[in-house]
This record gives structure tokens, C-alpha cells and sequence, in this order.
């Protein structure tokens, strides 16, 4: 049985993420207490109650996922699942895989990503960019309509999701373009996406740059467990190759699909989400429709995916 863990990213935010699994889970307590610690306020107060509207700023959303995602993963090992042989994170879900396979400490990651979220929230003055799912259109259609669509603007494919789903990002106006030459072109759907800034497209240079200064001062160990890259779709195990895919991953698109694909060709059968929500297994779904896909986010899927992966391990005689 080869496993691969995978941890979300922004969109998979909600009020109440990881409050019952601290809940349950001593492991998963100490991990939101080690976080508020590092940031100085109470990060788990806002990941259980609320306001919604201060968790939908990204300098919030950023640490939130990343902390309620290793809570997870923390109350997966103290209940013994059986180890990934990949990692794999969806854009801030990165630096969750990175904490999970030893590159990253806690303390600097969930400390990185509250930063990462100021400097993309102000790369870009609200209002100027924008990002749109398509849906039911391939790469090379929507490579091309948003380069038609440019007209000396940015406009390009920000997340490569699955083989239904692909997000654009850019200036607003192009993004628009984008979508109407889409529509003509036989796209099922172009939908607009309730964003913060224009994420993983040129406009997010001047974010990547401040960054990639801050992630220079953090200190990044050689990977125990093998980790899928967003900007390369292969697997690296070094920490310095760790540090520069979070540089180039703020402006360059999410190869998911290709991510998927690869952890596929390298026998992975059973994908696991570790954190709030169930959005990477259904992108898993569209791509691999015989993957098995668990996932583990409170007390009951814990258990479901530990009876599982018990049932899965004893099969087939504890490998």
C-alpha cells in the first residue's frame, strides 16, 4: 500500500476548522498552542470561533489552514497511520507538507505564511486583479485565450487543477477577456472567484521578492519523506530545492494535475487530505477516478481513515 499525504490550501477556510479534533486530540491542542505562541495572539481562537470576515484575510487564512492542517497530521501519527511515502501540498499547502516531512518547523512556517499573505494582499491594489475557475476546457485552450487575452496585460493559468478545472489569473480586465473567449470557444463554465489578490501570475513578483528574503533567514532541513513541488510536478528531497520552489511557486501556476499524475506513475494508490475540507480529493477524483481518497479534518474521519488504512495495511501483509 504506497500513500501519499496531501494538504489544501486557501479556499478550505471555515470558522470552526481543527476546533474538534483539539478537541479530541492532545497531539492536535499542543500544535495550535505552539502556534498561537509563535504569532503572539490567539491564531486557534480565530481558526475555532470566528470572525469569519478577519479568517478571510489572507495574512489569517494562510496560517489558519497551515495550523489546522498539521493539528491533522499531528493527531494522525499520535494515532499511528501508517507513513507517506510523498508529501504534496496545493500553494500554501506546501509549507504544511513541508512541516510534515521535516524541512520545516512549525514555529517558521506558520510565522513564513502569515507574512507570505501581507506581501500578496499588497502586491496588488484590491480590485486590480482577479482569478476565474474554467471549467471543461483543456491547458493549451486556456494557455491561448488568456495569451489573446493579454493585450499587453497579465492574464495566465494560475492553477492547472485537474482535467476539468483550470484557474487563470491576472489583471482584471484580461481576466474578463479571458472568460468571454472562452465561453465562444466551448468552456462549460467560466466563473469569477472571490479572491484577495491575482495569485501565482506575474502580478505577484513584488511579493515573491519580499519572500524570497524572508525564507533566505529560514532554516531548512533535507526532507524524511519525498515531496511533489508545485512549480516542477517531480519529487525533491533537498532542503535548499525546498526553500527556492516556495520563491518561484508565488508567480508561477500550480501543477497539480501533473503533480497528481506523477505521484500516480510512482504508485501511489491511496491519496490522503490532511486539514480542513475535502477540495484536493475531489481535483484527486478528476484525474484519477479509481484513486481511493481519504481524508482526515475531525474525530470522525480520523478514525474512518484509521480503520482504513488498518484494513489496507493488513491486506497487504503490512507493507
Amino acid at each position: 500500500m504506497t500513500v501519499a499525504y496531501i494538504f489544501p490550501g486557501q479556499g478550505s477556510q471555515f470558522a470552526g476548522m481543527g476546533r474538534e479534533l483539539a478537541e479530541h486530540s492532545a497531539a492536535a491542542r499542543a500544535v495550535f498552542a505552539e502556534a498561537d505562541d509563535a504569532l503572539g495572539f490567539s491564531l486557534s481562537e480565530l481558526c475555532f470561533e470566528g470572525p469569519e470576515a478577519a479568517l478571510q484575510l489572507t495574512e489569517n487564512t494562510q496560517p489558519a489552514i497551515l495550523t489546522a492542517s498539521v493539528a491533522a497530521l499531528r493527531a494522525m501519527e499520535a494515532e499511528g497511520l501508517p507513513s507517506p511515502a510523498f508529501v504534496a501540498g496545493h500553494s500554501l499547502g506546501e509549507y504544511s507538507a513541508l512541516v510534515a516531512s521535516g524541512a520545516l518547523t512549525l514555529k517558521d512556517a506558520v510565522r513564513t505564511v502569515r507574512a507570505r499573505g501581507r506581501y500578496m494582499q499588497e502586491a496588488v491594489p484590491v480590485g486590480v486583479g482577479a482569478m476565474a475557475a474554467i471549467l471543461g476546457a483543456d491547458a493549451e485552450t486556456v494557455a491561448d485565450a488568456c495569451r489573446e487575452a493579454a493585450q499587453g496585460e497579465v492574464c495566465s493559468p494560475a492553477n492547472v487543477n485537474s482535467p476539468k478545472q483550470i484557474v487563470i489569473a491576472g489583471h482584471a480586465a484580461a481576466v474578463e477577456r479571458a472568460m468571454e473567449i472562452l465561453k465562444v470557444r466551448g468552456a462549460k463554465r467560466a466563473v469569477k472567484l472571490q479572491v484577495s489578490a491575482p495569485f501565482h501570475c506575474a502580478l505577484m513578483q513584488p511579493a515573491q521578492d519580499r519572500l524570497s528574503a524572508d525564507l533566505e533567514q529560514v532554516e531548512f532541513a533535507d526532507l524524511s519523506v519525498p515531496l511533489v513541488c508545485n512549480v516542477d510536478a517531480i519529487a525533491i528531497r533537498g532542503g535548499d530545492e525546498a526553500r527556492q520552489s516556495l520563491v518561484r511557486q508565488v508567480s508561477s501556476p500550480v501543477r497539480w494535475l501533473e503533480s497528481v499524475q506523477f505521484l500516480a506513475t510512482a504508485g501511489v494508490e491511496t491519496f490522503v487530505e490532511v486539514g480542513p475540507g475535502k477540495v484536493l480529493a475531489g481535483l484527486v477524483r478528476q484525474t484519477l477516478p479509481d484513486a481511493r481518497c481519504l481524508n482526515v479534518a475531525d474525530a470522525a474521519s480520523l478514525e474512518a481513515a484509521a480503520t482504513a488504512l488498518g484494513e489496507s495495511q493488513a491486506a497487504s501483509g503490512g507493507n
